[in-house]
């Protein structure tokens, strides 16, 4: 038995696909992370920016005019790539190599597996969780230690006999 429906491989689906199917995925889950630690490097930038500024305020109220004069014409609201600030730099991203990500993932799924997520995952749960125990359950909704305990994994998998 498979987690769940959604999690259930169509029948006659091969191992070879539903593990290129999970590289795919894991390539979304490592752009997704990319993606926000580049939110970060914007908002850790815009920030730095802001500091800057009131560094030169500073600067200029200790006296220090030529100092507060070149760190707020060279620093403050610069470019940080050629033409960019980082809210452009994040629509580019965005708009283009993650979008193409996404995109492609989910139309992977959708005509090799009629859309379903993480089969690979859910198989992984299914193999490694034990049957019966507190806090291994297939399901948030499963009965306290859930009794199901399978005998032939594949099978519980939904692999097909030929894939066993």
């Amino acid at each position: 038995m498979a987690i769940d429906d959604a999690h259930t491989r169509p029948a006659g689906l091969d191992d070879k696909t539903v593990e290129a199917l999970g590289k795919l995925s894991e390539a979304l889950e490592t752009i997704e992370q990319a993606r926000g630690m580049l939110y970060g490097f914007h908002r850790l930038t815009g920030t730095a920016d802001f500091a800057a500024g009131e560094a030169a305020e500073l600067l200029r109220d200790a006296g220090h005019h030529e100092l507060a004069e070149r760190v707020a014409s060279e620093l403050v609201g610069r470019n940080v790539l050629e033409g960019r600030w980082t809210f452009q730099i994040m629509e580019e991203y965005d708009d283009g190599y993650y979008a193409d990500v996404k995109r492609l993932e989910r139309e992977a799924r959708e005509q090799l597996v009629a859309g379903k997520r993480h089969l690979q995952e859910a198989e992984l749960k299914e193999e490694r969780r034990t049957g019966g125990r507190r806090h291994h359950e297939r399901r948030p909704d499963s009965a306290p230690g859930d009794p199901e305990v399978t005998e032939d994994p594949d099978a519980a998998l939904g692999r097909p006999p030929e894939h066993r």
